[in-house]
């Protein structure tokens, strides 16, 4: 397995145009400044620095920022793209037909396949500038959850490319079900999730016992409709024994509004009030259908909305607000999503459509307020303050993102908004570890990756049928943008 550049033992400095330390609780903004690390940690930012350098990287026109936090961090090869334009859940292929369930669900891919999936996503976050990364993938292609192995097989993959992760397969005790008439059900077979969520603690326990700096523990039921009240008051009992992050999205569809009502007459947040779900632990992507009164229980319990607004606004949805959920008091986080796993296209997004949700212009969402999501926001779900932040003492993640090809004006930071995206990321240090070295990730063919992966994305194209509604062709599946022309000798 390649393995990324290794940590130097002396003094590394890295300098240029711009740097985003951290100062008395805030990030601030140096100009023609420097950072210095040495082993894992960053030991200077800002002017002045004196001190040994054994290594010195000048990277000009560029800004050193805080690595990304991604708290819902694409790990597959996404199919919601392909539902752009395709958007009926139960007719392409996202929710399992009676037929499918009563042939019997199976897993798509091979167990060597998952594990190349993981790689080569884990390999495209560090290329986004994401450095902390709770994976997640979809469960549409899985026979049920996920599971313990792929997982073991996640981690070597994130020690090998340098990125810091936490983990925990996915699991739940039910599933949606669309039946011939088009009506979406829930059907639920608790034993077999309970029994994934005893080997996903087992798993999580074996992860924060172990001495990796990398590598960390977390649980993943999957969905809130795809959960029992029964598997929601164990995963939060164990959460809290372990000191772990627990993650469940919820509140992203108004099919599963419909569904917790039906099950339960209550919303969502209510529903996991009433089980004790709610807390400081929780991460909740991605939070989009809330009521005031919402909004109110998940900040008392010190909730954290995991915004990912690539994904939400692609089809149609988007948070009211996000600066109005912050300033009612939830802690407010960024993740991914979706294809492609590019944290600084999510923050212009989301900086894009809370101005059009408030309707108040540029006064209602500034830059900074999405920064700070995706870096002391994600820093404060996971109790880190280690991370999120350029300052002495903090884990030297650290990410240059370049400005020599963007229309710059007087702030970093509303360059970054207006010019750049992912591609402009040019360097990644994860623990003092050079992961990303201009442009590439040492010890990884990415032509050959990108080879293997489109064969892999379109093998899952290729038996949509045998999970969709009354198993159409393909090409009846998946609407094309203007009519095929045929081909004529």
């Amino acid at each position: 397995m390649p393995t990324s550049g290794a940590v130097s033992s002396g003094h590394t400095r890295l300098s240029a145009r711009w740097v985003i330390a951290h100062v008395d609780g805030a990030h601030v903004v140096y100009e023609n400044a420097a950072v210095v690390f040495c082993g894992h940690h960053i030991v200077h930012v800002g002017h002045g620095y004196e001190g040994p350098v054994d290594e010195h990287f000048d990277y000009g026109e560029a800004i050193i920022s805080p690595g990304f936090i991604d708290l819902d961090a694409l790990s597959d090869l996404d199919t919601t793209i392909l539902s752009y334009d395709n958007s009926s859940p139960a007719s392409t292929g996202r929710v399992w037909p009676r037929t499918y369930v009563e042939k019997g669900p199976f897993e798509m891919y091979s167990a060597e396949e998952l594990a190349f999936q993981k790689h080569f996503a884990f390999s495209q976050l560090i290329r986004n500038g994401i450095t902390t990364a709770l994976p997640i993938a979809s469960l549409f292609y899985r026979e049920w959850g996920e599971t313990v192995e792929e997982f073991e097989s996640a981690a070597r993959s994130a020690e090998a490319l340098g990125l810091r992760v936490y983990l925990g397969p996915a699991y739940r005790t039910g599933n949606q079900v669309v039946e011939s008439d088009g009506r979406i059900v829930a059907e639920f077979d608790e034993e077999r999730g309970l029994a994934e969520l005893d080997a996903a603690a087992d798993f999580a326990q074996r992860m924060e016992n172990d001495e990796s700096p990398l590598v960390r523990g977390m649980l993943a039921p999957d969905r809130i409709e795809t959960c029992t009240a029964e598997l929601l008051r164990k995963t939060s009992e164990i959460a809290r024994h372990l000191n772990v992050p627990v993650r469940l999205h919820c509140c992203q569809s108004t099919t599963e509004l419909a569904l917790i009502r039906q099950l339960h007459d209550c919303t969502p947040i209510e529903w996991l009030d009433n089980q004790g779900f709610l807390s400081d632990a929780c991460l909740l992507p991605h939070g989009v259908y809330m009521t005031d009164s919402d909004i109110e229980l998940a900040a008392a319990a010190g909730v954290t909305i995991v915004h990912c607004p690539l994904v939400s606004s692609r089809h149609g949805s988007t948070l009211d607000s996000f600066m109005s959920y912050k300033a009612r008091g939830l802690n407010m986080a960024m993740g991914t999503d979706t294809w492609p796993p590019d944290m600084i296209q999510n923050l212009q997004q989301g900086v894009i459509m809370n101005r059009t949700v408030d309707n108040t212009g540029v006064k209602s969402c500034r830059s900074e307020d999405l920064f700070d999501a995706a870096t002391l926001g994600g820093a404060t779900a996971l109790n880190r303050t280690d991370l999120g932040r350029l300052e002495a003492g903090a884990c030297a993640d650290i990410i240059v993102i370049k400005l020599d090809r963007s229309l710059c004006g007087p702030d970093p930071v509303q360059s970054l908004m207006t010019g750049c995206t992912g591609r402009d990321v040019s360097n990644v240090f994860i623990n003092g570890r050079h992961v990303l070295v201009d442009g590439q990730i040492p010890g990884v063919d990415d032509d050959a990756d990108w080879v293997r992966a489109q064969r892999q994305f379109d093998k899952i194209i290729s038996l949509y049928p045998e999970r969709t509604l009354n198993h159409p062709p393909v090409d009846e599946i998946f609407s094309t943008s203007y009519a095929r022309a045929e081909k004529h000798d």
